[in-house]
């Protein structure tokens, strides 16, 4: 073990404080929701839903988009692949008024019609090697295709800067060596690990550090607010 490396009883202990935190904010949702993910076949209207979602994510406060999504999803004929190309030039209008991003409502369409050439059974096999396929996605790139990844059932965490200070500050080489030393662990789906430390991270961002302790608290304040914070947990 390399000098100041926190052992996997530390770092599972970290984790679990995490979760009780996430959990009693009213968050177990994600986490129930990011295991289903593992367990169900992926649809062609699945795969165009989550494309989406990511795509909006990237650089917008996720916040938002959740608050504007489920009118995305009417104006996107409920993300049915067939019926959005076929409705191109209105999905578009309608989609626009929601989100005033026309490179990602374009990239969003583009993906419609790239899933609708799609089935259950092809998405499966092009899943089984998903990077090459995700990052061919119009607005996909080197993190996001983990997203994706993650949220079509994938066994990948995303390497986001949330998560990156957290490895950092357990003294892990990576989110995924991170990620997946708590999963061997514990038996936890490496995506779960990855939704309960994001989470974590979104709610104790005021930081802008990410260390994670036992106790489930940043203990290095980097802020008066964060100082507050800690003083009155």
């Amino acid at each position: 073990m390399s000098e100041g490396l926190m052992g996997t009883d530390h770092l599972v202990r970290a984790y679990l404080a995490a979760k009780r935190e996430v959990v009693d904010g009213g968050f177990c949702d994600e986490i129930a929701w990011q295991l289903r993910t593992g367990q169900a076949q992926i649809t062609p209207q699945g795969f165009f839903r989550e494309a989406a979602w990511v795509v909006l994510n990237a650089g917008m406060r996720e916040a938002v988009v959740r608050q504007r999504f489920p009118k995305l999803s009417v104006a996107l004929h409920e993300f049915v692949p067939n019926a959005v190309v076929g409705d191109l030039s209105a999905s578009r209008a309608a989609a626009l008024e929601l989100f005033r991003h026309e490179r990602k409502i374009d990239a969003i369409l583009g993906i419609a019609e790239i899933a609708s050439r799609l089935d259950e059974d092809s998405l499966e096999r092009l899943l089984l090697d998903p990077e090459p396929f995700l990052c061919g996605l119009p607005y996909v790139g080197p993190v996001t295709w983990r997203h994706l990844a993650k949220n079509l059932g994938v066994q990948v965490a995303k390497a986001d800067r949330h998560l990156v200070r957290i490895a950092e500050s357990m003294r892990r080489s990576s989110v995924d060596a991170m990620c997946n030393e708590i999963s061997e662990w514990l038996g936890e789906p490496v995506p779960v690990v990855d939704v309960v430390l994001w989470r974590w991270s979104v709610m104790h961002g005021v930081c802008g550090v990410g260390c994670l302790a036992p106790e489930g608290l940043c203990h290095r304040a980097k802020s008066r607010r964060c100082e507050r914070m800690l003083a009155t947990a």
